[in-house]
């Protein structure tokens, strides 16, 4: 059994190390010194080696230390309750959903498919020994930071330490669970596709883990250990099930052909993406236009597929609506609430920028603009001419902006009437400021999604994702957004430095367009 696992993870690190080296010879700057032999060059190997073992030690411990601190403890505050306990509570449900929607051992991956089906690996031998290994990752990759929050949250020292062998135990259960229950419908459980019974399971249990502390319920440290004492029995039980197994073959090959995970896995989800988006597109040939040129060719787009690139933006207005009908409600019976309000809208304009990042379509837009249009029109060279290129991204830059100004507007002028019946400011600059800066945020977004699908452009011809830089710029957004949830900053000095970052980010990154495009704006390889 450990031989099988030592080939499999050589196998795993081989896989690893050539979508590094891949990754790598698609960054621009870094393409241009790599060999045209890359694969072969060994010094090029030890780099892509070093980089697989900080992505194992990632997997091992980053994840747990953003999920331990993002999930549970950040979240304590929300909550007037003792910490110790709201700690334990929240991570008892969150460990239950973890075990019913990641067990490792039903997770379709390419090492998988490569192992078993390609290379013929006996499978109960490499399921094992690599679920023995998931389960070591897990223990020692929840156990510093469920001692380091733990013990800053207050819980004994001995809890802290069982909380990581309570997840193993959870995930052994569910797992010996999907086994017993493919011997009575031998059907396999593939984790990326769960029903609709789990996730409303899932639903109810995230409700239990965040709604009940927000209504003064929490489990104790004795509940928990009841808990951990059945787990621990039930988990032990689960490894004569798991290990006793002998049809680990039939269910891998019934997961991994159904799912094609490896050999046409971007193939098939872009054919459902393509096949969901075909099904919106409004072919009625009575639509036309008034216009001209790239302005005619552009507004014929936006009709035909007006389902597509308004759809979402609507749900959006009609939630943002209600959500500040009911804030307006509670201002005005509440003057306590009022308070907490009026004083927030006067420092968390912060916090926004994640909200508009989540509500902004650029990613969604484009990828049907490529989808729909570009990924055949790139294919000819007139499309591909400076003149042509300029001309279609004015049009479509004017679409996306007023796609999502809808909710900007809606979330601008509702945050400055809540601020205005709170109790208002000293400052009527304020109100100004508050609303142009949702404006001004909403533009930057839409600016930047089409300005980085012109510059980036990500999509080969069968519309897979070919860019590691337009990853890395998408991740960095993300990352940039989300450190501003939580700061607390002056609304009109920060409203002013969003505007004025706006305007400059739109006017240099125009300018950029207006230079690389023509020659970055193509079909991948």
């Amino acid at each position: 059994m450990f031989g099988a696992f030592i080939t499999s993870f050589k196998l795993k690190n081989t896989y690893r190390v050539n979508s590094v080296i891949y990754s790598l010879k698609q960054l621009p700057l870094i393409k241009r010194i790599l060999p045209e032999s890359l694969y072969k060059n060994k010094a090029l190997k030890i780099i892509g080696n070093i980089i697989s073992i900080l992505m194992e030690i990632g997997t091992i411990f980053l994840g747990k230390l953003l999920y331990v601190f993002f999930c549970i403890t950040s979240m304590l505050s929300v909550f007037k309750l003792e910490s110790a306990n709201t700690f334990i509570h929240i991570f008892l449900f969150l460990t239950i959903i973890g075990g019913i929607m990641n067990t490792y051992m039903f997770n379709p991956t390419k090492d998988k498919y490569y192992a078993m089906i390609i290379m013929n690996m006996d499978a109960k031998k490499y399921t094992i020994s690599n679920y023995i290994y998931s389960m070591i990752k897990t223990f020692i990759g929840f156990i510093p930071f469920t001692i380091i929050f733990g013990l800053l949250s207050k819980i004994p020292l001995y809890i802290c330490i069982i909380m990581p062998i309570f997840v193993v135990m959870v995930k052994m259960i569910f797992s010996a669970y999907v086994l017993i229950d493919y011997k009575k419908t031998k059907i396999a459980k593939n984790e990326n596709k769960l029903d609709k019974f789990t996730w409303i399971v899932i639903f109810i249990l995230l409700l239990l883990a965040y709604g009940l502390p927000y209504i003064g319920i929490v489990i104790n440290q004795t509940i928990f250990l009841i808990c951990f004492i059945i787990s621990l029995i039930l988990g032990i039980l689960s490894i004569k099930i798991i290990n006793s197994f002998d049809k680990y073959k039939q269910i891998y090959k019934q997961i991994l052909t159904n799912e094609n995970v490896y050999a046409t896995e971007n193939a098939k989800s872009n054919q459902t993406i393509k096949e969901n988006v075909s099904k919106q597109i409004e072919l009625d040939k009575s639509f036309t236009s008034n216009k001209h040129g790239f302005a005619y060719f552009h507004e014929l787009f936006v009709k035909r597929h007006s389902k597509i690139l308004t759809k979402s933006v609507k749900k959006q207005s009609v939630v943002i609506i209600g959500i500040f009908a009911v804030l307006t409600i509670i201002v005005l019976k509440n003057k306590d609430v009022a308070k907490i309000i009026n004083a927030s809208l006067l420092i968390y304009l912060p916090y926004f920028v994640f909200v508009m990042y989540i509500l902004n379509r650029g990613t969604y837009v484009t990828q049907a603009m490529f989808m729909n249009c570009d990924h055949s029109m790139l294919t000819y060279r007139i499309y591909r001419t400076p003149k042509v290129i300029l001309g279609v991204f004015k049009e479509r830059l004017k679409t996306l902006i007023l796609i999502n100004l809808i909710p900007a507007i809606l979330i601008g002028a509702g945050l400055a009437f809540l601020l205005c019946i709170s109790g208002g400011t000293m400052e009527n600059l304020n109100y100004i400021i508050l609303f142009v800066s949702i404006i001004a945020m909403s533009i930057f977004f839409s600016v930047h999604y089409l300005v980085m699908y012109y510059l980036l452009q990500p999509y080969n011809v069968n519309t897979e994702m070919k860019s590691s830089t337009y990853s890395v710029v998408q991740g960095l957004t993300y990352f940039v957004c989300y450190f501003f949830i939580g700061e607390k900053l002056p609304t009109f000095y920060f409203g002013l430095a969003t505007i004025i970052f706006s305007i400059a980010y739109s006017l240099v990154s125009l300018i950029l367009v207006y230079k690389k495009a023509p020659k970055t704006f193509k079909l991948r390889v």
